[in-house]
């Protein structure tokens, strides 16, 4: 296969969306027609991911970060992830975009197992995947100014300096920030600010999906709902698709268009969020949504949820979140729950849904095949 002359990457890169361009194999840009359709871009199926960690001066042990994560994202939507810290959702992000190898499970983008790209293809998906980090400031060289910043991914993939610095430009004026900006250094900008940049060096590229883990947990409420409506605005003019992390469950239910729990490595309920937020049905969902503070002072708190969270370590037995769920049955230690449709698109993983429900709970549901 023959290398594309730097020119010819930079020219397709930057050719506007429904003027042609590069499929997610072979780097074109879909017209707006083909994006807007409602098809799968990406399927993630039974991933796994354990890490060694050193327990003695001759012994290890392995932590499970991730385990049978099984899910799909449409093209133009979000899908928010949620969960306290430890549950692996950014170990999720780092699996899908290929920054760590997974133990097990596959990770398709366009119908292509991204583990089976080498060379230009691998190269090629790269630019069609994206990730906004968490913390502003450190995901930017204090050292490079903020238009060299921008224009790093476009130089490394071939772009002239005349190219660069008009993407560079473009980008600028995309996600509300003056051309002058680009002469700045990251101490110089506020926090706000910065994670702007970050948005724009991640759409320098121009990708097909952008995964943001925790982009705005770092910011005051105020910023957060500008760089909130700007993800929403570009995620409408560019037809984006976010995979967006946040432990924020307004910031959750305000983007996504559908939401995956986790609780120590796996998903345990799986729906749009308006059926979340009416009515959850997870046991350590129902207590996520009881935690969210009421600005009615005459509300009493909400009983806080006992016991500490399980070392991925040794993750207790059948379902994870046994040892601190108030409805715990001798079944929840004895086999681990299958999902569950209980509702239409609503899936859930407890032994409260479903063939071992009590009496008068989980008819009708459907069972959803384990890996």
């Amino acid at each position: 296969m023959t290398m594309p002359t730097g020119h010819s990457q930079a020219a397709n890169a930057l050719t506007p969306p429904g003027t042609g361009g590069r499929s997610a194999s072979s780097g074109v840009t879909p017209s707006p027609e083909t994006r807007t359709q409602s098809h799968v871009l990406l399927r993630v199926d039974g991933l796994r991911k354990r890490f060694s960690v050193r327990t003695g001066l001759y012994s290890k042990a392995y932590v499970s970060a991730v385990d049978n994560v099984s899910f799909t994202v449409e093209a133009g939507t979000t899908l928010g992830i949620v969960g306290e810290t430890g549950c692996g959702k950014s170990t999720t992000a780092r699996l899908i975009l290929g920054l760590i190898e997974p133990d097990a499970g596959t990770v398709a983008f366009e119908g292509v197992d991204v583990q089976t790209l080498t060379g230009l293809r691998r190269r090629t998906l790269r630019r069609n995947m994206q990730m906004i980090f968490q913390d502003p400031y450190s995901a930017l060289n204090p050292r490079m100014s903020i238009g060299e910043s921008i224009a790093f991914p476009l130089r490394v993939h071939g772009y002239s300096k005349a190219e660069q610095r008009e993407r560079m430009e473009i980008l600028l004026h995309q996600v509300g920030l003056h051309r002058h900006h680009a002469s700045y250094y990251p101490h110089q900008m506020s926090g706000g600010q910065r994670q702007r940049v970050n948005i724009a060096r991640a759409l320098a590229l121009e990708p097909r999906l952008v995964i943001a883990d925790e982009a705005v947990s770092a910011l005051d409420k105020s910023v957060q709902a500008q760089v909130l409506n700007l993800l929403t605005d570009l995620q409408e003019r560019l037809q984006l698709t976010y995979i967006f992390i946040s432990h924020d469950l307004n910031v959750v239910q305000y983007m996504s268009d559908r939401v995956l729990v986790m609780y120590l490595g796996q998903i345990v309920e799986h729906c749009t969020p308006e059926a979340l937020y009416a009515a959850p049905l997870h046991p350590y969902t129902q207590v996520l949504l009881a935690s969210i503070p009421d600005v009615n002072p005459d509300q009493p708190p909400a009983a806080p949820l006992e016991g500490e969270l399980p070392s991925p370590l040794s993750p207790p037995s059948g379902c994870r979140f046994r040892t601190r769920c108030a409805a715990a049955m001798p079944i929840c230690a004895a086999e681990r729950p299958p999902m569950i449709q209980e509702r239409p698109g609503h899936f859930v993983m407890c032994h409260l849904y479903g063939p071992s429900a009590p009496a008068g709970r989980g008819e009708g549901c459907i069972p959803i095949p384990h890996n």
